[in-house]
């Protein structure tokens, strides 16, 4: 049913109806009654296009993710699920939009088309062209993550600083006193990924503060790269009894290179780190672990950005978060 047979039952012409439904012009108010009760008596229901008319939005967000030719992890693609039925709940559609490389024309005409009423940016460098972009546009976005200036934005972040800082003092606490770190790709690190630097830098203090010594790894993410970057510190540094991780990619990796050594986990060999909670508890045995909660933060960034859409002169609103390590089975006393 269309707004021309609405017109046609209603005796009224189609841009009558079509100010009826918008409210953009006045319409005497018998005409009104009659166009909504052809409108009842239809059960019609105005398309998206007709409802961003009254209500001067698209009810659609923008979901800015890596660059389609990149895998996602796990993790990502658990935000992509949590944003979308965060979305869907809200009555809100989901624009999905690559960016990186040959991807920035379509964040542009995220950004400058007026398709969306805001942006939910993921993957967030220290220092990101893409927020300076949205701010210059006055589009209201909320960052998965922040830059290294965040307090100009809307985020919800994990805090890698304290977390692995976390896994570093249970290991010292278990008398390990050679441990490693095995982070994101070295190509992520160059490129200023927020959380691979935050766990490096919460990882080098607290092994200062605990007199121990550590070394670490960039490691891509995938898990034959989670086997060579531990074989390649097993071989390099024979003492290290433990490490930590923020790739959860790596983790079957890692457990097929301590296998092969013949290390037994926790007896020779201690495992933990930050990882969404099906990685933990797949791992053998399952993995001490701060558990990301994906689901929860895309939730979250979609709570946010519906508040920032509503009060775009609001103060912008953070949200760290810090999620308990579970102790598991992967960590124990350091072998003598």
């Amino acid at each position: 049913m269309n707004i021309g047979e609405i017109a046609r039952r209603a005796g009224v012409s189609r841009s009558t109806v079509s100010y009826a439904i918008s409210g953009k012009r006045t319409v005497s108010e018998a005409t009104r009654r009659r166009i909504q009760h052809v409108i009842d008596e239809l059960d019609y229901r105005p398309n998206a296009n007709a409802r961003a008319l009254k209500e001067g939005r698209t009810r659609t967000i923008g979901l800015v993710i890596p660059p389609a030719s990149r895998r996602l992890t796990d993790m990502q693609l658990d935000f992509v699920a949590a944003v979308v039925d965060a979305a869907a709940h809200a009555d809100l559609d989901v624009l999905l939009s690559p960016s990186g490389g040959d991807h920035d024309r379509s964040f542009e005409r995220v950004v400058t088309g007026r398709r969306v009423d805001g942006v939910i940016l993921m993957e967030i460098r220290l220092e990101d062209a893409r927020v300076g972009r949205l701010q210059q546009a006055g589009l209201p976005f909320v960052g998965i993550g922040r830059t290294s200036h965040p307090d100009g934005m809307w985020w919800v972040d994990i805090d890698y600083t304290a977390l692995i800082a976390k896994c570093v003092n249970h290991l010292a606490d278990l008398g390990h006193r050679h441990v490693a770190l095995i982070n994101r790709s070295a190509e992520l690190v160059a490129a200023g990924y927020g959380p691979a630097h935050r766990a490096l830098a919460g990882f080098k203090e607290a092994i200062r503060r605990r007199g121990i010594t550590g070394v670490d790894y960039c490691c891509a993410d995938d898990s034959a790269a989670g086997e060579a970057c531990l074989q390649q510190i097993l071989r390099e540094h024979p003492e290290v009894t433990a490490a930590a991780t923020i790739n959860e990619a790596a983790l079957p990796g890692i457990q097929r290179a301590l296998e092969s050594a013949g290390l037994t986990v926790p007896g020779d060999f201690s495992v933990t780190g930050v990882a969404a909670s099906h990685w933990a508890e797949n791992f053998r045995p399952q993995l001490t672990a701060a558990d990301v909660p994906a689901l929860d933060m895309g939730a979250h960034a979609v709570s946010l950005l519906t508040e920032c859409i509503s009060d775009p002169d609001a103060a912008p609103k953070h949200l760290l978060l810090t999620p308990p390590i579970s102790l598991r089975g992967s960590t124990g006393p350091a072998r003598r």
